[in-house]
Protein backbone atom coordinates (compact mmCIF):
# COMPACT_ATOMS: atom_id res chain seq x y z
CA UNK A 1 0.00 0.00 0.00
CA UNK A 2 1.45 3.35 -0.86
CA UNK A 3 1.79 5.93 1.51
CA UNK A 4 -1.01 8.60 1.89
CA UNK A 5 -0.62 11.89 0.28
CA UNK A 6 -0.55 14.05 3.22
CA UNK A 7 1.81 11.37 5.22
CA UNK A 8 4.06 11.92 2.42
CA UNK A 9 3.73 15.77 2.76
CA UNK A 10 5.03 15.50 6.60
CA UNK A 11 2.30 15.38 8.46
CA UNK A 12 0.57 11.41 9.43
CA UNK A 13 -2.71 11.56 10.58
CA UNK A 14 -2.88 7.92 11.38
CA UNK A 15 0.35 7.99 13.68
CA UNK A 16 -0.62 10.71 15.70
CA UNK A 17 -4.53 8.79 16.29
CA UNK A 18 -2.43 6.14 17.63
CA UNK A 19 -0.02 8.03 19.63
CA UNK A 20 -2.74 9.51 21.32
CA UNK A 21 -4.97 6.75 21.77
CA UNK A 22 -1.95 5.05 23.70
CA UNK A 23 -2.34 8.19 26.47
CA UNK A 24 -5.78 7.64 27.80
CA UNK A 25 -5.03 6.35 30.85
CA UNK A 26 -2.48 8.75 31.79
CA UNK A 27 -5.24 11.85 31.28
CA UNK A 28 -7.94 10.18 32.72
CA UNK A 29 -5.58 10.02 35.74
CA UNK A 30 -5.95 13.33 36.10
CA UNK A 31 -9.95 13.41 36.25
CA UNK A 32 -12.22 13.71 38.98
CA UNK A 33 -15.85 13.32 38.85
CA UNK A 34 -16.18 17.31 37.65
CA UNK A 35 -14.77 15.99 33.67
CA UNK A 36 -17.77 15.16 31.28
CA UNK A 37 -17.43 13.52 28.18
CA UNK A 38 -14.84 11.47 26.42
CA UNK A 39 -11.06 12.22 25.76
CA UNK A 40 -10.68 13.74 22.13
CA UNK A 41 -13.67 15.44 21.66
CA UNK A 42 -13.64 19.12 20.05
CA UNK A 43 -13.70 20.57 23.70
CA UNK A 44 -13.26 19.47 27.13
CA UNK A 45 -16.09 19.61 29.36
CA UNK A 46 -15.78 20.23 33.08
CA UNK A 47 -18.75 20.93 35.41
CA UNK A 48 -17.23 22.52 38.02
CA UNK A 49 -18.35 22.73 42.03
CA UNK A 50 -18.40 26.11 43.75
CA UNK A 51 -20.09 24.95 46.91
CA UNK A 52 -18.66 27.29 49.90
CA UNK A 53 -18.33 30.01 47.27
CA UNK A 54 -20.12 33.34 47.66
CA UNK A 55 -18.80 35.13 44.60
CA UNK A 56 -16.77 32.56 42.50
CA UNK A 57 -14.60 34.25 40.00
CA UNK A 58 -12.90 32.20 37.06
CA UNK A 59 -8.99 33.09 36.72
CA UNK A 60 -7.14 31.87 33.72
CA UNK A 61 -3.54 32.01 32.28
CA UNK A 62 -1.75 30.94 29.21
CA UNK A 63 2.15 31.03 28.59
CA UNK A 64 5.20 28.50 27.63
CA UNK A 65 8.48 27.77 28.94
CA UNK A 66 10.51 29.31 26.70
CA UNK A 67 14.06 28.40 25.54
CA UNK A 68 14.11 26.10 27.98
CA UNK A 69 13.13 23.83 25.57
CA UNK A 70 16.33 24.02 23.82
CA UNK A 71 17.80 21.89 27.06
CA UNK A 72 15.33 19.54 26.48
CA UNK A 73 16.32 19.34 22.77
CA UNK A 74 19.90 18.90 23.48
CA UNK A 75 19.77 16.33 26.67
CA UNK A 76 17.08 14.82 24.88
CA UNK A 77 15.12 14.55 28.01
CA UNK A 78 11.31 15.39 28.26
CA UNK A 79 9.87 14.16 30.67
CA UNK A 80 10.19 17.27 32.90
CA UNK A 81 9.19 20.29 30.27
CA UNK A 82 5.68 19.38 31.03
CA UNK A 83 5.76 19.66 34.77
CA UNK A 84 7.27 22.92 34.09
CA UNK A 85 4.55 24.41 31.98
CA UNK A 86 1.76 23.14 34.40
CA UNK A 87 3.39 24.40 37.77
CA UNK A 88 4.04 28.01 35.85
CA UNK A 89 0.63 28.29 35.01
CA UNK A 90 -0.48 27.35 38.41
CA UNK A 91 2.00 29.65 40.25
CA UNK A 92 0.56 32.40 37.75
CA UNK A 93 -3.48 32.03 39.40
CA UNK A 94 -1.82 31.22 42.53
CA UNK A 95 -1.13 35.08 43.25
CA UNK A 96 -4.75 35.85 43.19
CA UNK A 97 -5.64 32.94 45.16
CA UNK A 98 -6.78 30.56 42.85
CA UNK A 99 -6.78 26.79 43.11
CA UNK A 100 -6.79 25.35 39.70
CA UNK A 101 -9.26 23.60 37.96
CA UNK A 102 -8.49 21.96 34.41
CA UNK A 103 -5.15 22.64 31.79
CA UNK A 104 -5.07 22.35 28.31
CA UNK A 105 -2.01 21.87 26.27
CA UNK A 106 -0.69 22.54 22.88
CA UNK A 107 2.14 20.71 20.95
CA UNK A 108 3.95 22.08 17.84
CA UNK A 109 6.38 20.20 15.63
CA UNK A 110 7.69 19.52 12.57
CA UNK A 111 6.78 15.72 12.82
CA UNK A 112 5.06 13.81 15.70
CA UNK A 113 8.17 11.58 17.26
CA UNK A 114 6.00 8.83 19.63
CA UNK A 115 8.86 8.55 22.42
CA UNK A 116 8.96 12.35 22.72
CA UNK A 117 5.18 13.06 22.80
CA UNK A 118 4.45 10.71 25.34
CA UNK A 119 7.28 11.92 27.70
CA UNK A 120 5.81 15.60 27.58
CA UNK A 121 2.24 13.94 28.17
CA UNK A 122 3.74 11.96 30.84
CA UNK A 123 4.74 15.15 32.44
CA UNK A 124 1.99 17.11 32.13
CA UNK A 125 -0.06 13.96 33.64
CA UNK A 126 1.92 13.92 36.65
CA UNK A 127 1.92 17.57 37.04
CA UNK A 128 -1.33 18.30 36.66
CA UNK A 129 -2.79 14.78 39.32
CA UNK A 130 -0.13 16.40 41.96
CA UNK A 131 -1.90 19.66 41.88
CA UNK A 132 -5.45 18.46 41.80
CA UNK A 133 -5.59 20.08 38.15
CA UNK A 134 -7.75 17.73 35.38
CA UNK A 135 -6.08 17.78 32.23
CA UNK A 136 -8.98 17.79 29.72
CA UNK A 137 -7.54 18.76 26.64
CA UNK A 138 -5.46 19.94 24.35
CA UNK A 139 -3.81 20.46 20.75
CA UNK A 140 -1.15 18.13 18.64
CA UNK A 141 0.03 19.82 15.32
CA UNK A 142 2.24 18.44 12.89
CA UNK A 143 3.87 21.55 10.72
CA UNK A 144 6.67 20.31 8.29
CA UNK A 145 8.77 23.31 7.52
CA UNK A 146 7.98 25.19 10.74
CA UNK A 147 10.81 23.44 13.36
CA UNK A 148 13.60 22.43 12.72
CA UNK A 149 13.86 18.58 13.27
CA UNK A 150 13.84 16.97 16.48
CA UNK A 151 12.11 20.41 18.11
CA UNK A 152 8.85 21.65 19.50
CA UNK A 153 6.83 24.07 20.88
CA UNK A 154 4.42 24.04 23.92
CA UNK A 155 2.31 26.34 25.28
CA UNK A 156 -0.65 25.64 28.07
CA UNK A 157 -3.93 27.13 29.60
CA UNK A 158 -5.01 27.19 32.80
CA UNK A 159 -8.44 27.87 34.50
CA UNK A 160 -8.74 28.03 37.99
CA UNK A 161 -11.36 30.01 40.92
CA UNK A 162 -11.16 31.78 43.63
CA UNK A 163 -14.26 33.34 45.52
CA UNK A 164 -14.04 36.95 45.02
CA UNK A 165 -13.87 37.78 48.77
CA UNK A 166 -10.52 36.25 49.14
CA UNK A 167 -8.80 37.42 45.89
CA UNK A 168 -5.09 38.80 46.01
CA UNK A 169 -5.00 41.94 44.54
CA UNK A 170 -2.41 43.98 46.90
CA UNK A 171 -5.11 46.60 47.78
CA UNK A 172 -4.13 45.50 51.89
CA UNK A 173 -0.32 45.80 50.84
CA UNK A 174 0.96 48.91 53.32
CA UNK A 175 4.04 50.37 54.56
CA UNK A 176 6.50 48.05 57.51
CA UNK A 177 4.31 44.63 55.89
CA UNK A 178 7.22 42.07 55.05
CA UNK A 179 8.46 40.11 52.56
CA UNK A 180 8.95 36.35 52.42
CA UNK A 181 10.81 34.58 49.83
CA UNK A 182 10.02 30.95 49.00
CA UNK A 183 13.30 29.08 47.55
CA UNK A 184 13.28 28.36 43.76
CA UNK A 185 14.29 24.91 41.90
CA UNK A 186 17.14 26.59 40.15
CA UNK A 187 15.83 28.66 37.00
CA UNK A 188 12.59 27.67 36.82
CA UNK A 189 11.68 28.49 33.32
CA UNK A 190 12.68 32.27 32.10
CA UNK A 191 16.62 33.52 30.88
CA UNK A 192 17.54 30.40 29.20
CA UNK A 193 18.46 32.38 26.27
CA UNK A 194 21.09 34.57 28.46
CA UNK A 195 22.13 31.70 30.77
CA UNK A 196 22.58 29.39 27.25
CA UNK A 197 24.22 31.93 25.80
CA UNK A 198 26.68 32.43 28.18
CA UNK A 199 27.34 28.99 29.75
CA UNK A 200 27.26 27.35 25.91
CA UNK A 201 28.14 29.98 23.74
CA UNK A 202 30.78 32.04 25.46
CA UNK A 203 32.29 29.33 27.86
CA UNK A 204 31.92 26.30 25.74
CA UNK A 205 30.40 24.11 27.76
CA UNK A 206 27.94 21.05 26.94
CA UNK A 207 25.17 19.60 29.23
CA UNK A 208 27.40 16.66 30.43
CA UNK A 209 29.96 19.41 32.11
CA UNK A 210 30.13 19.64 35.20
CA UNK A 211 30.83 23.04 37.56
CA UNK A 212 31.74 24.19 40.90
CA UNK A 213 28.87 24.25 43.53
CA UNK A 214 26.35 22.29 41.01
CA UNK A 215 25.27 19.16 42.23
CA UNK A 216 24.91 16.59 38.95
CA UNK A 217 25.48 17.98 35.62
CA UNK A 218 24.58 21.33 33.72
CA UNK A 219 21.87 19.63 31.88
CA UNK A 220 20.55 18.02 35.21
CA UNK A 221 20.89 21.69 36.60
CA UNK A 222 19.12 23.48 33.90
CA UNK A 223 16.37 20.69 33.83
CA UNK A 224 15.46 21.06 37.34
CA UNK A 225 11.74 21.28 37.66
CA UNK A 226 9.69 24.64 38.27
CA UNK A 227 8.21 24.18 41.67
CA UNK A 228 4.39 24.72 42.15
CA UNK A 229 4.11 27.03 45.12
CA UNK A 230 0.37 27.25 45.47
CA UNK A 231 -0.51 24.25 47.59
CA UNK A 232 1.76 25.72 50.40
CA UNK A 233 0.37 28.97 49.47
CA UNK A 234 -3.14 27.96 50.16
CA UNK A 235 -2.49 26.06 53.67
CA UNK A 236 -1.94 29.56 55.10
CA UNK A 237 -4.32 30.81 57.57
CA UNK A 238 -6.95 33.11 55.95
CA UNK A 239 -6.08 36.45 55.45
CA UNK A 240 -2.50 35.72 56.17
CA UNK A 241 -1.16 36.39 52.77
CA UNK A 242 -1.97 40.28 51.88
CA UNK A 243 -0.46 39.19 47.80
CA UNK A 244 2.11 37.36 46.06
CA UNK A 245 4.33 37.78 43.16
CA UNK A 246 5.82 34.90 41.10
CA UNK A 247 9.37 35.58 40.15
CA UNK A 248 9.51 34.62 36.47
CA UNK A 249 10.65 36.43 33.21
CA UNK A 250 11.45 39.80 35.02
CA UNK A 251 13.07 38.94 37.83
CA UNK A 252 12.45 40.55 41.40
CA UNK A 253 12.66 44.01 39.39
CA UNK A 254 9.55 43.40 37.72
CA UNK A 255 7.32 41.26 39.20
CA UNK A 256 7.01 42.80 42.58
CA UNK A 257 5.46 46.19 41.26
CA UNK A 258 2.55 44.42 39.79
CA UNK A 259 1.20 43.61 43.53
CA UNK A 260 2.56 47.16 44.79
CA UNK A 261 0.58 50.10 46.37
CA UNK A 262 1.89 53.12 44.15
CA UNK A 263 3.62 54.85 47.08
CA UNK A 264 4.88 51.76 48.31
CA UNK A 265 8.30 50.63 47.60
CA UNK A 266 9.77 46.56 47.92
CA UNK A 267 13.05 47.03 49.68
CA UNK A 268 15.22 43.89 49.24
CA UNK A 269 18.01 42.84 50.90
CA UNK A 270 19.88 40.71 48.58
CA UNK A 271 22.03 39.18 51.07
CA UNK A 272 19.24 37.62 53.09
CA UNK A 273 19.56 34.22 51.39
CA UNK A 274 21.95 32.09 49.34
CA UNK A 275 22.19 32.91 45.74
CA UNK A 276 22.34 29.44 43.74
CA UNK A 277 26.09 28.95 42.55
CA UNK A 278 24.27 28.15 38.87
CA UNK A 279 23.41 31.89 38.94
CA UNK A 280 26.75 33.02 40.28
CA UNK A 281 28.50 31.04 37.24
CA UNK A 282 26.00 33.40 34.75
CA UNK A 283 26.93 36.02 36.48
CA UNK A 284 30.50 35.87 36.48
CA UNK A 285 31.45 34.38 33.42
CA UNK A 286 28.69 36.64 31.48
CA UNK A 287 30.13 40.66 33.08
CA UNK A 288 26.17 40.60 33.70
CA UNK A 289 25.56 43.76 35.77
CA UNK A 290 24.01 43.28 39.27
CA UNK A 291 20.71 44.83 38.88
CA UNK A 292 20.09 43.14 34.93
CA UNK A 293 20.42 39.89 36.99
CA UNK A 294 17.45 40.55 39.53
CA UNK A 295 15.53 41.15 36.74
CA UNK A 296 16.24 38.21 34.19
CA UNK A 297 16.56 35.53 37.01
CA UNK A 298 14.62 34.88 40.05
CA UNK A 299 18.01 34.51 41.77
CA UNK A 300 16.85 31.57 43.96
CA UNK A 301 13.59 33.08 44.67
CA UNK A 302 10.59 31.50 43.13
CA UNK A 303 7.81 33.36 45.12
CA UNK A 304 7.55 36.33 47.06
CA UNK A 305 4.96 36.46 49.64
CA UNK A 306 3.63 39.48 51.38
CA UNK A 307 2.67 39.33 55.18
CA UNK A 308 2.06 41.75 58.11
CA UNK A 309 5.05 42.21 60.30
CA UNK A 310 2.54 40.23 62.62
CA UNK A 311 1.89 37.50 60.78
CA UNK A 312 4.98 36.76 59.40
CA UNK A 313 6.63 34.92 62.15
CA UNK A 314 4.09 32.36 61.80
CA UNK A 315 4.01 32.09 57.83
CA UNK A 316 7.76 31.80 57.82
CA UNK A 317 7.49 29.00 60.50
CA UNK A 318 4.70 27.02 57.73
CA UNK A 319 6.63 28.00 54.85
CA UNK A 320 10.35 27.48 55.31
CA UNK A 321 10.81 30.74 54.06
CA UNK A 322 13.04 33.21 54.31
CA UNK A 323 12.39 37.15 55.06
CA UNK A 324 14.13 39.03 52.32
CA UNK A 325 12.92 42.61 52.86
CA UNK A 326 10.07 45.27 53.65
CA UNK A 327 7.40 47.60 51.97
CA UNK A 328 8.58 50.81 52.99
CA UNK A 329 7.09 54.31 51.27
CA UNK A 330 7.76 55.20 47.92
CA UNK A 331 6.84 55.30 44.25
CA UNK A 332 5.79 51.26 43.34
CA UNK A 333 9.43 50.07 42.82
CA UNK A 334 11.94 47.57 43.86
CA UNK A 335 14.74 48.67 45.56
CA UNK A 336 18.09 46.19 45.65
CA UNK A 337 19.86 46.67 48.57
Amino acid sequence: MSKKAYAAAGVDVDLGNAVKSGIQKLVRDTHGPEVLGKIGGFGGLFQPNFKGMKEPVLVSSVDGVGTKLKIAFATDRHDTIGQDLVNHCINDIAVVGARPLFFLDYLASATLEPKVFTQILKGFAKACKAAGCALIGGETAQMPGMYQPGEYDLAGTIVGVVDRAKMLDGSRVKKGDVLIGLASNGLHTNGYSLARSVLFDQLKLTPASKLDGVKGTLGDELLRVHKNYQPLMASLPARALKAAAHITGGGLIDNLPRVLPADCDAEIATGSWKVPAIFEHIGRAGKVDRDEMYQVFNMGIGMVLIVSAQSAPSVLEQTRGCMIGRIVPGAGVVKLR
